[in-house]
C-alpha cells in the first residue's frame, strides 16, 4: 500500500470515531419560532436565573476584595520542612520576645511622658500639643519597630496648613500607624471597641482625631460639621481621611466616599502598597481581632511596604465631588499597583434587602419590555 493510501486509510478511520453533530440536534419540527410580542411575564419568567448568576458574578468580585490570599506554601518537601521550623523557632521563641520588649519599653516612655504633659502643661496649649504630638510620633515608631518594619517613604512630608486634607488607601489600622509615626495626623477613624477605643477616647483625641459609628445616622451630619471646622484650623493636625471607608486587601481600591471631597480644600494624595514577601497586612476585621492581628504582624519577619505622598488636587471648574474622587482614586490606584472596582465598601456590612432586590429586577424587566417595543 502507497503512502498516500494510507493516509486516505487512516484519515476514514479517523471519520468513523467522530461523532455526527446533527443527531445532537433539535429536528427543524421540534424547533418552533417565536411568535407574538415579548411579554413582561415572559422577562419575569427568566429574570431571577438571570439575577442570581449576575448576582454570583458581582458577589466573587465583590468579596475578592476582602479576602486574605495566604502565599503558596513552600515547607513542601524533605529539604525545605527543617528550615521551616529553623524559621518558626527564630520568630516565635527570639524575635517574639525581643519585641514584645521593645513595645513595652516604648509604653513606659510614652505614659511616663504623655500623663504629665496633658494634665500639668494645660495652660501652655502651644507647648501641650507640640509635645504630645512628638509622643504620638513616638509611641507609633516603636510600634512599626515591634514589627520590624521596613517603610520607604516617597515625596515631600506633610506640613500644617489650613484648608488641606489627605486622604489614602485602606488595608489596615497598621496604615493609620505607619503615616503617623511621620506627620502627627488627626485622623477620621470608626469608633473600635476594647484597649483600642481606650486609646481612642484619651490619647488620639490629643491629636485632634474624630470618630463615628456606622450604626448611628445622625453621626454623619455630626463628623461633617467636624470635618469642615477641623480643615480651616490654622493651628490643628493635618487632617487623614481613609475615603473607601473599610479595609481592603492593598489589590483593589473601592468607591471613594465624597466627604473629603466636598469641603473645598486641597486634596493630598497618599498612596500605600505593601510587600507580602514576610506577611499580609490586610486586616480582616469580621474574622480576626487587631489583638490577632498585631500579634500576626510581631511573629512575622518584617513588614514591607511603600508610602507615596503624592502631588496635591484641587476641585477644576465644572467638576463634581463624586467625580474629583475617582480622579483621587486614579491616581492612587496608578501608584500603588492597585484594580478599581465599582463597588461600595460599606456593601461588606450591609447587603441590599430581598425587597429591594426584587424591586430593581422588577423595573430592569420594565425597562427592558419598553426598549423591545420600541424597536
Amino acid at each position: 500500500m502507497s503512502g498516500s493510501e494510507k493516509l486516505t486509510s487512516l484519515s476514514s478511520e479517523l471519520d468513523l470515531d467522530r461523532p455526527n453533530l446533527e443527531d445532537y440536534l433539535p429536528s427543524g419540527s421540534s424547533i418552533q419560532e417565536p411568535h407574538g410580542k415579548l411579554r413582561l411575564r415572559d422577562l419575569l419568567d427568566i429574570s431571577p436565573a438571570l439575577t442570581e448568576a449576575a448576582g454570583a458574578i458581582v458577589d466573587d468580585s465583590f468579596t475578592r476584595c476582602f479576602k486574605s490570599n495566604p502565599p503558596e506554601p513552600w515547607n513542601w518537601n524533605v529539604y525545605l520542612f527543617p528550615l521551616w521550623c529553623c524559621g518558626v523557632v527564630v520568630r516565635y521563641l527570639i524575635l517574639f520576645p525581643g519585641r514584645v520588649i521593645v513595645l513595652t519599653v516604648g509604653w513606659i516612655i510614652f505614659l511616663s511622658s504623655f500623663i504629665p504633659v496633658h494634665f500639668l502643661l494645660k495652660g501652655h496649649d502651644n507647648l501641650r500639643k507640640k509635645l504630645e504630638r512628638f509622643l504620638v510620633e513616638l509611641i507609633c515608631s516603636f510600634f512599626v519597630a515591634s514589627w520590624t518594619g521596613v517603610v520607604k517613604y516617597h515625596g515631600p512630608r506633610p506640613s500644617m496648613r489650613p484648608k488641606q486634607v489627605f486622604v489614602a488607601n485602606h488595608t489596615s489600622m497598621i496604615d493609620f500607624i505607619i503615616l503617623e509615626q511621620m506627620t502627627a495626623f488627626a485622623v477620621i477613624m470608626q469608633k473600635h471597641p476594647g484597649w483600642v477605643g481606650l486609646l481612642q477616647k484619651t490619647i488620639l483625641e490629643s491629636v485632634g482625631c474624630i470618630w463615628f459609628n456606622r450604626a448611628e445616622a445622625k453621626d454623619r451630619e455630626i463628623v461633617a460639621r467636624k470635618l469642615r471646622e477641623h480643615v480651616q484650623g490654622t493651628d490643628n493636625n493635618p487632617l487623614l481621611i481613609f475615603p473607601e471607608g473599610t479595609c481592603v486587601n492593598n489589590h483593589y481600591t473601592v468607591m471613594f466616599k465624597k466627604g473629603a471631597f466636598e469641603l473645598g480644600c486641597t486634596v493630598c494624595p497618599i498612596a500605600i502598597k505593601y510587600n507580602k514577601i514576610f506577611v499580609d497586612a490586610f486586616w480582616n476585621s469580621r474574622k480576626q481581632s487587631f489583638t490577632m492581628h498585631l500579634l500576626q504582624l510581631m511573629t512575622s519577619w518584617a513588614v514591607v511596604c511603600d508610602v507615596w505622598y503624592l502631588e496635591p488636587q484641587n476641585l477644576k471648574p465644572g467638576e463634581t465631588p463624586i467625580e474629583f474622587a475617582e480622579r483621587v482614586r486614579d491616581i492612587i490606584s496608578v501608584r500603588a499597583g492597585l484594580k478599581k472596582v465599582p463597588w461600595d465598601g460599606y456593601l461588606k456590612y450591609s447587603r441590599p434587602s430581598p425587597k429591594h432586590r426584587e424591586q430593581k429586577q422588577q423595573s430592569f424587566a420594565e425597562s427592558m419590555l419598553r426598549r423591545l417595543e420600541e424597536k
